[in-house]
């Protein structure tokens, strides 16, 4: 009979074989230890050669998963460079003090994580103690991103070593009196201590990624050596299942950025029950990695589990571990010594017989507590092998036991994520077993204390001495603000003079602003220019020459475009940065370097160009982080508006990323009309973010790309372009009685209403006054701040109420937007309000086409002004009849 698998296709067939007889003889060889010592011993065998061919430099496709056991092995553990018995007691000391910083907040209700430092503990105080470099010595130090859930075991620390008072700790999640906790790692509520917000999931671990990659691109432009600095990335195993984790990973191995490492504590649960019940997630995290080529270290068990491994000579216990579901293993850490006995190795006689050698503690330390997590040997061994691997990023997959030291009543528990608090009795037990000196008079008051060695005990002495070494506190946030320089004026004044009888696009004016600016001697090389791989879409293909895209290789072939003059450049010290189709990376690079001013000491000047569509709809998450990280820089939604991307329709007609931008308290949204605007919203951006009293703030600019002519700037209307309004084009009366309106209107609907401005004349005998309205949003956020001052006693008229006081008639307010997006002012605007705008959903069509639809083109805002005033019996209700039939309405 012949054997089925030999049937299968495999692209080994498309192979010559030059010497059939010898690959027989493999095969045969291969079949005999099969049938003499079994199939795995066949498949150790296998693996051996494998392993060996690797390290002989043949090149062969790498196996995706590797045995259910330590990366490193015990014998191969580099020498512990450090106190044990000393980094013990600090561990302790942290633990109990993150669990009755919780503890004690759960009095108000405001609940807090202690489950996840609980297991992650020694994750942390290995690198603090080791690894993780301040920024008081040379360089920029590390950049930690701490998972969300353990900042108690971070706040711990920092009260530890002097950082943070018992008040504080007492005041963790309870901000409002200024001088709380935050609850997560969040720069801007606590500045001096966080850089990263870290607790919306998954936007970490990509942040992180992209992070390492602008380290490099600041080196290799020479902005900045970053060599000395490594991104550390803490994540949980739950965590991994958001698809931003796992998005960037062939980036990081494509680009080796071996300053990075993963760690990702697997404790085997997230917040409602195991990460894979029926399966076994680190394995499918190696797979992943390793498919993506990241180096992998497993750090699975600790030393009680040697014995085990050594008395393993068949390799009975190697295959239990690899088909126990993570569930079960769980089930096993909650359940008694004769559960295991029976439902671990009850299930194989070889595991039978080696049960028989051990005793129940030994089975009780292993299963309850061995971890590789939980040993700072391990931990140690695994950081060391993470920054020796050169050439590709490492991901340490560490196992924990989730609430580990917290007692029965929490460790390993499906509900431990919600659980808020220790019982006194469950914390004098957690001092005994950590062997703190808290005495039983301390929980006298009902409260748990906190507790703490002393300000010069050798436990504090020692922390302090090793962060010293590693070159000062960590995490840490420093600001050594440098205002940049004003750029030269001639980049600005290009786009005041407009652009004559030419058209162009208001994306056009922003790229050739944008392009000047870069030349600019002072400033030039601090642009970061983004795009996620539609530049050419934006008219930025003309940077490709002249800034080079950024690659750590270099060009190393020759472009297909080579003999044009825009053709497609690579350079290693290439100035854009295109991410090919992903915002959510070109938001991530944005990130990084809209920070680099506290990161680094490096003050960068981003501009992300992308679809405005498919900004903050897609990543306006991302815009929060970067809100939370005091990120600056200008985010540019280019072919903005319902109507003016043509036939791409409904998934690309933007009319509402302002309004989702108006949400963002630290986004200043722009929308401007005319190419002189930009230029002035641009200047006056560089100032409040880089100049000498910068604020942490970002600009949100919408630019089109309909081609108008662009008209030179009027004088004096600055500070009304930078504040929001201001009157562009005064109507001129027919007769001294003419009905009057005010027709507002922002980005490219200034031209309809331009046009609607001339038909009222024309047609109607109806003056309009034209305003264009730069930002609804700063409008609206004036005039908040007016409302704020007048509860605090202090007389102030909101700017929108002043610019408009005295305009006769009424108002009507037109946009690209829905509605909702210019009807944020208008209870402050004392005139009758009404607005046009493109509610719905967007649709394949002309511009004129969709217009019409949506009833914002020119021959719709007269009629809705007609209509306006007629409400006010300022002209006959028949005449808005009359205009409807007129324009075929």
């Amino acid at each position: 009979m012949t054997d089925p698998v030999a049937k299968l296709p495999s692209e080994l067939d498309q192979l010559p074989d030059r010497d059939p007889e010898e690959t027989a003889e493999w095969a045969a060889s291969l079949d005999a230890v099969t049938k003499a010592a079994g199939p795995h011993r066949a498949a150790y065998l296998m693996r051996r050669s494998l392993q060996h061919a690797e390290g002989a430099g043949i090149a062969l496709p790498k196996l995706l998963e590797t045995d259910y056991v330590n990366t490193i092995p015990t014998s191969a553990e580099p020498a512990f460079d450090g106190d044990l018995e000393m980094e013990s007691k600090i561990t302790a000391w942290n633990r109990w003090n993150a669990a009755a910083m919780v503890t004690r907040g759960a009095r108000y209700g405001v609940g807090g994580h202690i489950a996840t430092f609980a297991s992650a503990a020694w994750l942390y105080e290995t690198g603090f103690n080791h690894f993780f470099r301040g920024k008081e010595g040379d360089g920029s130090g590390d950049q930690l991103y701490i998972q969300g859930h353990a900042s108690p075991g971070i706040y711990a620390r920092a009260f530890l070593d002097g950082r943070l008072s018992e008040q504080q700790l007492d005041n963790f999640r309870q901000e409002s009196g200024g001088d709380g906790l935050p609850s997560y790692p969040h720069p801007r509520r606590l500045p001096w201590l966080w850089e990263f917000p870290t607790v919306s999931m998954g936007l970490g671990p990509l942040s992180a990624i992209y992070q390492a990659r602008f380290n490099r691109y600041l080196t290799n432009r020479k902005i900045k050596d970053t060599s000395n600095s490594h991104v550390w990335a803490f994540l949980g195993d739950g965590e991994m299942d958001e698809p931003e984790s796992t998005a960037a990973l062939a980036l990081a191995a494509r680009e080796q950025l071996d300053n990075l490492t993963f760690v990702i504590n697997c404790n085997l649960q997230r917040l409602d029950g195991p990460v894979r019940a029926n399966f076994r997630v680190v394995q499918e995290l190696e797979g992943a990695f390793r498919g993506a080529g990241w180096n992998v270290v497993k750090t699975l068990w600790g030393n009680a589990w040697d014995e085990l491994f050594q008395l393993d000579t068949t390799g009975a216990l190697i295959r239990r571990l690899r088909e126990v579901p993570d569930a079960q293993f769980q089930t096993y850490a909650t359940r008694d010594v004769a559960y295991i006995r029976e439902h671990f190795f009850g299930t194989d006689p070889a595991l039978v017989e080696l049960a028989k050698l051990l005793s129940d503690a030994k089975i009780g330390e292993c299963f309850y507590s061995s971890r590789g997590g939980h040993e700072a040997r391990k931990v140690y061994a695994a950081y060391r092998a993470a920054l020796a691997h050169k050439g590709a990023p490492t991901v340490i997959l560490a196992q924990t036991v989730k609430g580990y030291t917290l007692g029965k009543g929490f460790e390993s528990k499906n509900a431990n994520h919600q659980m808020k608090k220790l019982s006194i009795d469950e914390f004098k037990g957690m001092r005994e077993l950590l062997g703190l000196p808290i005495p039983d008079s301390a929980f006298e008051d009902g409260l748990v204390p906190y507790g703490h060695p002393g300000a010069d005990s050798p436990e504090v002495r020692y922390l302090q001495e090793r962060r010293a070494a590693l070159g000062g506190p960590a995490p840490a946030r420093r600001v050594h603000a440098v205002a940049l320089p004003e750029p030269e004026e001639r980049a600005f004044k290009a786009l005041y003079k407009g652009s004559g009888k030419q058209e162009m696009a208001t994306t056009m004016a922003f790229v050739r602003l944008v392009k000047d600016l870069m030349r600019d001697k002072e400033t030039g090389r601090r642009w970061v220019p983004i795009v996620p791989d539609e530049a050419r879409t934006f008219g930025m293909e003309s940077l490709f020459p002249s800034a080079g895209i950024y690659s750590p290789l270099g060009q190393t072939y020759e472009p297909v475009d080579r003999d044009q003059l825009m053709y497609y450049k690579e350079a290693k010290d290439g100035q854009i940065l295109n991410e090919g189709i992903t915002e959510a990376g070109a938001m991530a690079d944005f990130i990084a370097a809209a920070s680099s001013y506290a990161t680094h000491g490096e003050t960068m000047i981003p501009f992300y160009i992308f679809y405005s569509m498919f900004g903050w709809q897609r990543t306006g998450d991302q815009m929060w982080q970067l809100a939370d990280q005091l990120g600056k820089g200008f985010i540019v939604g280019a072919t903005a508006g319902r109507t003016t991307l043509t036939g791409e329709g409904l998934q690309h007609a933007d009319g509402h990323s302002h309004l989702i931008a108006s949400t963002n308290p630290a986004s200043l949204n722009y929308d401007p009309a005319f190419a002189y605007e930009i230029a002035v919203i641009v200047k006056d951006g560089l100032r409040r973010m880089y100049g000498p009293e910068a604020e942490d703030v970002f600009y949100y600019l919408t630019v089109y790309n309909e081609p108008k002519q662009q008209p030179a700037m009027p004088e004096g209307v600055e500070e009304g372009i930078v504040k929001g309004l201001y009157r562009f084009k005064e109507g001129t009366p027919s007769t001294a009685d003419a009905p009057r309106i005010q027709l507002l209107g922002s980005g490219t609907a200034i031209h309809w209403v331009l046009e609607a401005q001339e038909l009222l004349a024309a047609d109607w005998g109806v003056t309009a006054d034209v305003w264009s309205a730069t930002s609804w949003g700063e409008l609206r956020r004036d005039a908040l701040e007016s409302d704020e001052a007048l509860l605090r006693g202090e007389e102030r008229v909101p700017y929108v109420t002043q610019a408009l006081s005295g305009a006769a008639g009424p108002v009507l307010a037109v946009s690209d937007w829905m509605r909702a997006v210019p009807d944020q002012i208008s209870q402050w605007v004392e005139q009758d309000w009404s607005s046009l705008g493109t509610d719905g959903f967007g649709l394949s069509d002309t511009r004129e086409g969709a217009r019409r639809h949506f009833g914002v083109d020119p021959q719709s805002v007269v009629v809705a002004a007609l209509a306006q005033l007629a409400r006010r019996g300022e002209i006959p209700v028949s005449k808005v009849k009359e205009a409807r039939e007129k324009y075929g309405m």
